[in-house]
């Protein structure tokens, strides 16, 4: 209970900047619950994945490597199931399942660094909010030691003390965001590597696959010149047929 009212009273001594520092420290823990859950996840087996997936599609069975990609969460299983859909049809164009990849990793790179911008600015406002309250308490205790004519030792001491608070929680609130913050990059490098493995499997899938005629890469400029081509008339030869028959 003694513990309990000595953090009421820092509060309330810390005075009106105390409300936007504690906002601050609820709004981080939610997202770094929730970053830890979302790229523990995104890891999760992802090993396993890829050896599955391989096994499957070089085995002939498309449709089961779609659906461990499917069901697997996580940007890793997104890129196999973007190259697996492609590959299923037998026949795609040069550069297709590379620029595939490519806008399926980009958008899942987005995905895993969602909140990171959060914690960065709450890492870096919330000192300065600190700073901003101690500012504020030293002005009004100034202006008490002006009001009251004299040089009370007392008098200075505390109004140092509240001012001192804000600063302190600011910094508290800073410290373990920020490492935090630089603890999910690493684990969303990590999970980079991941992208770039499976982005990897999946061209040397389709290489093997073309070479053993399982798969036919058709080239643009190829696929041009077929729509280019005329038909022939409807009719049979177009040929006209020698006066006098």
């Amino acid at each position: 209970m003694s513990t309990q009212y000595d953090l009421l009273t820092l509060f309330a001594d810390g005075g009106p900047m105390m409300y936007p520092l504690i906002l601050c420290s609820l709004i981080a823990l939610g997202v770094i619950i929730a970053k830890t859950w979302t790229l523990y996840a995104a890891h999760r087996g992802t090993q396993r994945l890829l050896a599955e997936v391989e096994e499957a599609a070089r085995a002939g069975r498309t449709d089961e490597a779609i659906g461990i990609a499917a069901s697997t969460p996580g940007p890793t299983a997104a890129i196999l199931y973007t190259g697996l859909r492609r590959i299923k049809g037998g026949t795609v164009l040069e550069g297709e399942i590379d620029h595939a990849v490519s806008t399926t990793g980009t958008i899942e790179l987005s995905f895993l660094e969602r909140g990171l911008v959060i914690l960065a600015t709450i890492a870096n406002v919330a000192p300065l909010m600190g700073f901003l309250g101690t500012v504020a308490g030293m002005i009004i205790a100034f202006d008490a030691i002006a009001r009251a004519g004299n040089v009370d030792p007392a008098l200075v001491a505390g109004g140092i003390k509240v001012a001192l608070l804000t600063t302190a929680t600011g910094l508290v609130i800073a410290v373990p965001v920020n490492i935090g913050y630089n603890y999910f990059v690493t684990r969303i490098d990590g999970l980079i590597l991941d992208m770039e493995q499976g982005a990897q499997r999946i061209l040397n899938i389709a290489w093997d696959l073309e070479k053993d005629g399982r798969l036919t890469v058709v080239k643009e400029d190829a696929r041009v010149m077929a729509r280019a081509e005329p038909s022939p008339p409807a009719g049979g030869s177009s040929d006209p047929e020698p006066a006098g028959a």
